[in-house]
């Protein structure tokens, strides 16, 4: 499995998608620096509201085309000269190609969450918040967020596996991030949407009467049992897939 995982790692770095981590931070400090969100008549922490403001639109749209972009760009030098031919011709097995395939997206994933969370630091150093940082808040939304495109990875990886064309799943990922921002606001389908949880776990143990909430075991559910439907479906499909 490192062995694959170190083959994936060295083709991925080596491909033109991965100056895209690299826009995060100036995607996060762009959307912090141009927030009209104002805190006169709120007695809400400052840091807390620059990051409502910023998670609005990264959680909502840029974190999911990103993953998206960054699973059609991991199956990519398969889907070219007989890669996948080329590759599982080698002593490894289908299923530790998806997996390895699937922790590298995660892992990058995470990178993400990181740098985003790195212009949210620096938004506050430019603008002189005075308030305490609130790691707790930080933590929740980072870790929570990361957690939540767990299946939304595996779904993409899915889709990516299936088609052929670099466009093809980017496009289908586009169509379906675009309806998000009216989705997220349904109390019955908000939750159960994979593009949407992402920006929900912000919210989850809040209190009731919040615009998004949503409750902890509802969410976590939701995810852990859509995680296991995309990535088992993934995974199956690989293995059956034809070479």
């Amino acid at each position: 499995m490192i062995s694959i995982l170190q083959s994936e790692w060295f083709k991925f770095r080596h491909s033109k998608i991965m100056f895209i981590i690299f826009t995060v931070p100036i995607i996060g400090i762009f959307l912090g620096l141009t927030s009209r969100f104002s805190n006169e008549d709120m007695e809400i922490n400052e840091w807390y509201l620059s990051l409502l403001s910023m998670n609005l639109t990264y959680a909502l749209l840029f974190l999911p085309l990103i993953t998206g972009v960054l699973a059609s760009a991991i199956c990519r030098y398969e889907h070219q000269a007989g890669g996948w031919k080329q590759l599982l011709a080698l002593p490894v097995t289908r299923g530790r190609v998806f997996t390895a395939k699937y922790l590298l997206l995660m892992l990058l994933v995470l990178v993400v969450q990181i740098l985003f969370f790195a212009a949210l630091y620096i938004v506050g150093m430019i603008k002189g918040f005075t308030d305490p940082f609130p790691m707790r808040i930080v933590w929740k939304c980072l870790v929570g967020g990361w957690v939540a495109t767990l299946p939304l990875v595996a779904l993409q990886l899915w889709m990516s596996i299936l088609f052929k064309s670099f466009a093809a799943p980017f496009a289908v990922n586009v169509i379906l991030t675009l309806p998000t921002i009216l989705v997220v606001n349904s109390e019955r389908l908000g939750s159960f949407y994979p593009w949407a949880q992402p920006f929900l776990m912000m919210y989850i143990g809040g209190e009731t009467g919040d615009t998004f909430f949503v409750p902890w075991d509802q969410l976590l559910t939701v995810v852990g049992g859509s995680f296991i439907l995309f990535f088992v479906g993934g995974y199956l499909y690989f293995q059956r897939k034809a070479i």
